[in-house]
């Protein structure tokens, strides 16, 4: 299983993706490829994030500007998640009296 993809492989992979959907997507940088020798290399991220692009364009009919805000959003949201699961994971590290005064503190209004 490879980690990295041409753009063939991407254009085979993404079937509702045109060439020039591709590239315009590249140029306004909704998806941002690695450079390697052989050109643009994309990841499975990318591939997943250009299934979504279809299916905003496609079925939603979303111009650019509208796809550049949803992917911003969705960007954020998955920073924050991030984020969250680091805060829950540095909560679990601390004694118990620590983490039982932060539940209670994350408990009130």
């Amino acid at each position: 299983m490879t980690d990295y993809f041409t753009q063939d492989e991407v254009l085979a992979a993404v079937s509702r993706l045109s060439q020039s959907q591709l590239g315009r997507f590249v140029e306004v940088e909704l998806i941002r490829p690695q450079h390697s020798a052989r050109g643009y290399v994309f990841r499975r991220i990318d591939i997943a994030r250009m299934e979504l692009l279809c299916d905003l364009t496609h079925d939603l009919e979303l111009d650019e500007a509208a796809l550049g805000i949803v992917l911003n959003l969705l960007d954020q949201l998955h920073a924050a998640r991030s984020d969250l699961a680091a805060v829950t994971h540095a909560i679990t590290t601390v004694p118990s009296d620590v983490r039982h005064t932060i539940l209670a503190a994350l408990q009130r209004p």
